[in-house]
């Protein structure tokens, strides 16, 4: 459990031009003194965040999470320190810091005076511009002391710092010494590739995905696209498309974005694992966090949305509260999109018939809505996501 000589890191990241937001909650939070009492740190290390109550990790990721201690949140926790390291090295021009920024993380689950289920745990993630890299270290239970999994937390995180920003610093990283018989680390990565490197520096608006290629390009006018998270994609969202492209009589197009309006950016390992979900077809890539957005990257377009989308498009909590915003939008959406296919929902065990919402008529005007009989699937990202997430835990318990 060697950590790294601190100045030799400092150093090294310092010569690299680095420049470092660290997260940690629930543990590993050692590394942050480890940094911070090292000569020349303040060159390097914008801000450090111990977010330690449930509620404080939701305030940084905007919202809540299925698992707080596990390489997605790690990762989204690192995403919003890359964000935040962007701000902060330049208010005024974040995208020209994007290739100095880093955005390092760690959540653990380590002991404390209350049994735990499962193991303890060790998540870290760090996000550049060239990639996204985690790990994971399940430990055996009750074989050490908080002493001793704080320090492991802190070198598996310099490890994966020393990783992700190539750093000639050789003492402490490579494997995490002192792994008990049956544990390991679970490691992933991904060396994003040009295109997008340039969507999450925000030099383009969008990256055209085709098999194993992308691009960054401008999507061509009057085109059929599907937004959403798509996490995960499900047999409900195929069928909406297959119906959408009987209706529109052109083929779709899927789209995701990077950005949310209150969550941190996608990490490039999302985006492999949510883009590998449409194999075989055109998925683009965007920054358009907000519906507006969208018209502007795809002109004169149909879209393709449940009827949860639907009402937001005139709802002024999605507007900052703002009646007149939420007004404004409408009257943009009425006028720049060529149309809304709009399909109902499940709701407390009954159908809504999208065409039954409130909404204002200009929505309605544009609107072609899809009708019980033609689609009824009950079934959520939400509810799939929730279910994925007991299994996982399930299968750390046993």
């Amino acid at each position: 459990m060697h950590l790294p000589d601190p100045s030799r890191l400092i150093t090294a990241l310092a010569t690299t031009g680095r420049r470092l937001v660290v997260v940690s909650t629930g543990g590993g939070s050692h590394a942050i003194p480890h940094l911070l009492t090292t000569p020349g740190a303040s060159g390097v290390v914008l801000e450090a965040i111990v977010p330690y109550a449930r509620a404080a990790v939701d305030g940084l990721l905007g919202g809540s999470q299925e698992s707080y201690c596990s390489p997605k949140t790690a990762r989204r926790l690192a995403a919003a320190a890359w964000q935040r390291a962007c701000r902060l090295a330049a208010a005024d021009a974040p995208e020209a810091f994007a290739s100095q920024a880093v955005g390092l993380a760690v959540t653990a689950s380590l002991r404390t005076t209350r049994p735990k289920r499962g193991g303890h745990r060790i998540c870290v993630a760090a996000q550049t511009l060239e990639s996204t890299r985690t790990a994971e270290l399940v430990l055996e239970k009750d074989a050490r002391s908080r002493a001793d999994e704080e320090q492991l937390a802190a070198a598996l995180l310099f490890e994966v710092l020393i990783e992700a920003c190539r750093l000639p610093v050789t003492d402490g990283g490579g494997s995490v010494a002192g792994l008990r018989p049956g544990e390991r680390v679970t490691r992933d990565h991904v060396d994003a590739p040009a295109a997008w490197q340039a969507l999450l520096a925000g030099t383009t608006s969008a990256v055209a995905l085709t098999g194993t290629a992308a691009e960054a390009t401008h999507p061509a006018a009057g085109g059929l696209v599907f937004p959403g998270s798509f996490d995960p994609l499900h047999e409900g969202h195929r069928l909406m498309a297959r119906i959408a492209e009987e209706i529109a009589e052109r083929p779709l197009a899927w789209e995701i974005s990077i950005e949310n309006v209150d969550k941190p950016l996608l990490d490039f390992i999302a985006i492999r694992d949510r883009a590998a979900q449409f194999a075989g077809q055109r998925l683009w890539l965007t920054r358009a966090a907000t519906f507006v957005e969208k018209l502007d990257v795809f002109p004169e377009s149909t879209f393709v949305m449940g009827a949860d989308t639907y009402v937001r498009l005139a709802d002024p909590r999605y507007y900052g509260g703002s009646s007149d915003a939420a007004a404004k939008a409408v009257e943009a959406i009425a006028a720049k999109a060529r149309g809304l296919i709009v399909f109902g929902r499940a709701r407390q065990g009954a159908f809504e018939d999208a065409a039954q919402l409130a909404v204002p008529q200009a929505l309605r005007d544009v609107s072609y809505f899809v009708s019980q009989r033609e689609f009824r699937l009950d079934i959520s990202s939400t509810e799939l996501r929730r279910q994925a997430h007991d299994d996982e835990e399930s299968a750390c318990d046993s």
